[in-house]
């Protein structure tokens, strides 16, 4: 039996872990956030994860703030940039496995093919600038390691741009929406369950079905512009609600956003031999369950 830390566990990725995990009895979960768990104090975390006999950590924490990040700088890099850093030296020095969720902004979002794990990364602001800097203290650390970028994340948990745009549309007769900038949306319960299953091989005693180290890429299926997604979850919705496309210019923001943040997941299909819904079908799972909680 594995005791594994989730931190972040009130963001949208870390409730849904939690959703999933809470009934598992195979192994001891310690679902943290603050002001339970500080991942930037290294001697609290240092006294956690000895206390605790930690084997796995699942770093779900993060600054995600986009804007807010350019203002806020010094403590989008502490979360980020360096307690990653932290986390991942402590986990090395103790033998424990870490699962980390990046991101896309890592790329300029110049391409016009999917990124691969291997493409150069360029963050255009300090967001992507911060999660650079976190992978990089993980991967020096030396620690056993799985990176996990993704786009787009969604949940019926937190603040997202699916609820926001039902929200919008249960007020307002139209809405602006960019079409210019293209990816591809991810239901974090999607992901959670990707999780769930690295967790499980890392300990299934067979050491061949272990997810090798190094970093994934992990959305959806699908391509389509942010006009397209607030299209179909309008439509989903039932809202009678109006949507124009526009270009990002309408929509000034202190942090640029990627063009195109289309991610290639083939590696982590060919490694977990998985089929990754399409963000369509994923849509509509969320809809069921939002629905069943209302």
């Amino acid at each position: 039996m594995a005791n594994i830390l989730i931190t972040g566990s009130k963001g949208q990725l870390g409730s849904e872990l939690r959703e999933l995990l809470i009934a598992d009895k195979s192994n001891n979960y310690h679902f943290t956030d603050l002001p339970q768990l500080d991942i930037s104090n290294a001697k609290e975390l240092a006294t956690f994860l000895d206390s605790n006999q930690t084997n796995l950590i699942v770093n779900c924490a993060a600054y995600t703030a986009v804007d807010k990040a350019e203002d806020e700088a010094e403590l989008a890099m502490q979360v980020n940039g360096l307690a990653p850093g932290l986390i991942a030296g402590l986990a090395a020095e103790r033998g424990i496995t870490l699962i980390h969720i990046s991101t896309d902004y890592v790329f300029d979002g110049k391409s016009s093919v999917p990124y691969k794990e291997s493409s150069l990364t360029n963050p255009t602001g300090v967001y992507g600038k911060s999660k650079l800097l976190g992978e990089s203290g993980i991967i020096k650390s030396g620690c056993r390691h799985i990176i996990i970028r993704t786009s787009w994340l969604y949940s019926a948990f937190g603040n997202n741009f699916a609820k926001t745009i039902i929200r919008l549309a249960s007020e307002r007769n139209s809405l602006n929406v960019v079409f210019d900038q293209v990816g591809t949306p991810t239901y974090a319960t999607d992901l959670a369950k990707i999780i769930t299953e690295i967790i499980k091989r890392e300990y299934c005693g067979e050491a061949e079905k272990r997810v090798a180290e190094g970093v994934f890429h992990y959305s959806n299926e699908g391509v389509c512009s942010w006009y397209d997604f607030a299209v179909e979850i309008i439509k989903l919705s039932g809202s009678q609600c109006k949507t124009d496309p526009v270009t990002s210019d309408k929509f000034p923001a202190k942090a640029k956003r990627p063009d195109f943040s289309v991610l290639d997941k083939g590696k982590i299909k060919s490694v977990m031999g998985i089929t990754i819904p399409h963000w369509r079908e994923s849509l509509n799972d969320f809809f069921l369950k939002i629905n069943d909680n209302e």
